[in-house]
């Protein structure tokens, strides 16, 4: 299989061994502490710092050495092994140890008091480097599961962090808590005349739209999801789902699966159906008028997969004569 597609998404991009046999090390922090060479990601309320000190190149993010923290970081802090960097152009070797810590706001203003310097994943994303967007996004995912499963889910005692950060061990039941991914579809749906479908999120602006998107349910496939999930937001039935490639979405803890499908034989795309809860408004866009500023559309953020999805469809060659009464997709206008 081709990674060509999931190669150029911003999130799916990462230059880290992650390590997996290190976690079972007992004493791994007080290790990596012990060392100079380990550096250490401070994160706060989902954001990094930048480095101060790459100004006039590409952002980085800044990473810290353990000598820096022990005025800011309790010992007993939640700490993650992410891995070794695998970066050879990065201001650190290759073979560095990378840990993330979660701060709170004395913690990160004792560190960085302008909140400036605190930088999100989403506006980041591209700028940064593979091994900086892919630890970020790691550190994210993980440190957001943490958040929500303090507690053992069968007993509800306190669960204890082990494996180098990515497992939670009840002292009562014995049993272990292992962080997980919620997978969500997105797909990009086209008609007889090759007009792809964009939806207006209820929580959004009246003027901005994306592809559809939903949870996979339990026991289904992603196929499976793809087909229901359009159906119940606009009434469609799609056919041929194809998988083109997945991102990570640690907003806080998804993996977005990209599917292309068209509208199945003897659907008429004039009778979109917004669900009227979270798709308010749907409508059919040529390319044209994607790509007309003066429709003032707004698309998702170029973080996105859905982003990603549609640039690449803007960028393939249109049909010469597209046959609206061929069967597939007839658009009915």
């Amino acid at each position: 299989m081709s990674f060509r597609f999931t190669a150029r998404l911003p999130l799916s991009r990462h230059a880290v061994d992650r390590d997996n046999d290190a976690r079972a090390e007992p004493e791994l922090f007080e290790r990596l502490w012990a060392d100079a060479g380990t550096r250490v990601l401070p994160l706060w309320k989902g954001k990094a710092l930048l480095d101060a000190s790459a100004a006039g190149v590409a952002p980085r993010l800044l990473l810290l050495t353990p000598a820096d923290l022990p005025g800011v970081l309790p010992a007993a802090a939640l700490r993650v092994y992410l891995g070794r960097s695998l970066d050879a152009e990065a201001a650190e070797p290759v073979g560095t140890a990378l840990v993330a810590v979660p701060l709170d706001a004395e913690q990160a203003a004792a560190l960085e008091p302008d909140d400036t310097r605190w930088v999100g994943l989403r506006d980041y994303a591209t700028l940064l480097s593979d091994r900086d967007t892919g630890i970020l996004t790691e550190s994210l995912g993980i440190l957001h599961w943490h958040d929500s499963h303090p507690h053992c889910p069968r007993c509800g005692a306190a669960t204890e962090v082990t494996s180098g950060g990515w497992v939670r061990h009840c002292p009562v039941d014995g049993s272990q808590v292992f962080p997980r991914t919620d997978a969500a579809v997105i797909v990009l749906i086209t008609d007889g005349l090759d007009r792809v479908l964009l939806g207006s999120n209820a929580m959004w602006e009246a003027n901005r739209y994306s592809l559809l998107a939903g949870f996979v349910e339990p026991g289904e496939s992603f196929e499976s999801a793809v087909v229901r999930e359009v159906f119940e937001e606009s009434g469609m039935r799609v056919a041929d789902p194809v998988y083109q490639g997945s991102q990570p979405w640690p907003f806080p803890a998804s993996i977005m699966v990209g599917f292309t499908a068209r509208l199945a034989d003897g659907q008429h795309s004039a009778g979109l159906v917004p669900d009227g809860t979270e798709i308010l408004d749907l409508r059919w866009f040529s390319r044209a008028e994607l790509s007309d500023p003066e429709n003032g559309i707004m698309l998702p953020g170029t973080s996105s997969i859905a982003r990603a999805l549609i640039d690449d469809w803007l960028a393939r060659p249109a049909p010469v004569a597209p046959d609206a009464a061929a069967g597939q997709g007839n658009p009915g206008v």
